[in-house]
């Protein structure tokens, strides 16, 4: 089943253009939060995407540096290549993404579009989930933008 995109993604590039490297960051930990749980269901005992997740919060955060924060992008991918099903695999590949953001703000379209796939192969290729994922992403990365900008 090939995963087809919802028209929202230029709604998010668009707006992810306005946001700092460190928002991005953030947004694509919640993108990868998310659908993690596809991935988990899998494989419970294997903590690479999460400690991905959780690496790219404390890039955001100033708690780690950027090679840190890619070293376990990798891993995450690493756990991607165990996972069986498309939905565990792009999960975990949502979550190396947001960690990889630390290095490159690009990486965060990245993670959402496979938190995307990942509702894609959980929903046997319903668009309408796709589009409320996308629908949902956005709304996260406005509030979150404007949260920011508040603080």
């Amino acid at each position: 089943m090939k995963f087809i995109e919802s028209e929202r993604k230029k709604a998010i590039d668009e707006k992810l253009q306005t946001v700092s490297q460190k928002i991005a960051a953030l947004w694509a930990v919640q993108c990868a939060e998310h659908v993690i749980r596809y991935f988990d269901q899998e494989r419970p005992k294997d903590n690479r995407p999460r400690k991905a997740v959780d690496a790219a919060r404390a890039w955001a955060r100033g708690r780690i540096n950027v090679g840190d924060a890619r070293k376990t992008a990798f891993a995450a991918h690493a756990a991607a290549r165990t996972a069986k099903s498309d939905a565990a695999i792009a999960a975990a590949r949502a979550a190396g993404q947001a960690a990889a953001t630390a290095h490159m703000t690009g990486h965060a379209i990245h993670a959402s579009t496979y938190a995307a796939k990942s509702v894609f192969y959980a929903t046997d290729g319903d668009l309408k989930a796709v589009d409320q994922e996308r629908m949902w992403q956005y709304d996260r990365l406005c509030e979150l933008a404007i949260f920011i900008k508040k603080e």
